[in-house]
């Protein structure tokens, strides 16, 4: 009977215990499902922001390329502006200066936009050039005589870099626009004088 008071301490011990770890499981059904609505109410939040902040970024778009000042060129294909090309090229073929100046020392880009049938006789240029097809077919061949049987069509997206003094020429069957990226100042020679347009408005 001595051990009577232990034994029931002991048993109340057990008891206290299960109730403790009844409320540790109660607290945490209950912390998981107040984790479960903070996430909910967190997941929520952060998406609403999101939104907010791509709205202001589409938004803030326009003033950015408005606001471009700090050296760089960004020019929208409806910003271009088309003029006739230089007369060292034969008539009816368009210009636009899209960045520096082909008469200066430095780099600069321009394009052509050539009616269908349009021909460039063999010329060269003293520096290197890179041409891009940016629409219609450019009808290109290397050499120092227009034999046309041995171009090569350029379609849309095509890529060409040629060195300083390569002969070639081109011409086309469809509207074409190619895009011309050299160092000024820009000049071309004709192989035959005689196919230089300066030449026949003197």
């Amino acid at each position: 009977m001595s051990h009577a008071p232990g034994y029931r301490h002991l048993k109340y011990d057990v008891i206290e215990v299960d109730f403790y770890r009844t409320q540790v499981t109660a607290f945490r059904g209950a912390a998981m499902r107040d984790a479960l609505k903070l996430t909910a109410s967190f997941r929520i939040a952060v998406s609403t922001v999101a939104i907010g902040l791509a709205l202001a970024a589409a938004a803030s778009v326009p003033k950015v390329l408005a606001q471009a000042g700090d050296g760089h060129t960004i020019v929208g294909a409806s910003d271009i502006k088309w003029s006739p090309a230089p007369p060292s090229i034969p008539p009816g073929a368009q210009a636009a200066v899209l960045y520096g100046d082909p008469g200066k020392e430095g780099l600069f880009v321009l394009r052509l936009k050539l009616p269908k049938g349009y021909r460039l006789a063999p010329h060269t240029h003293p520096k290197p050039e890179i041409v891009t097809v940016i629409s219609g077919t450019f009808q290109l061949g290397m050499g120092e005589t227009a034999d046309q049987s041995k171009a090569k069509p350029l379609g849309a997206g095509s890529f060409l870099a040629m060195p300083p003094g390569m002969a070639h020429f081109g011409f086309t069957d469809e509207d074409t626009v190619i895009q011309l990226n050299s160092t000024g100042p820009w000049t071309l020679t004709y192989v035959n004088p005689n196919d230089d347009p300066r030449k026949k408005t003197q």
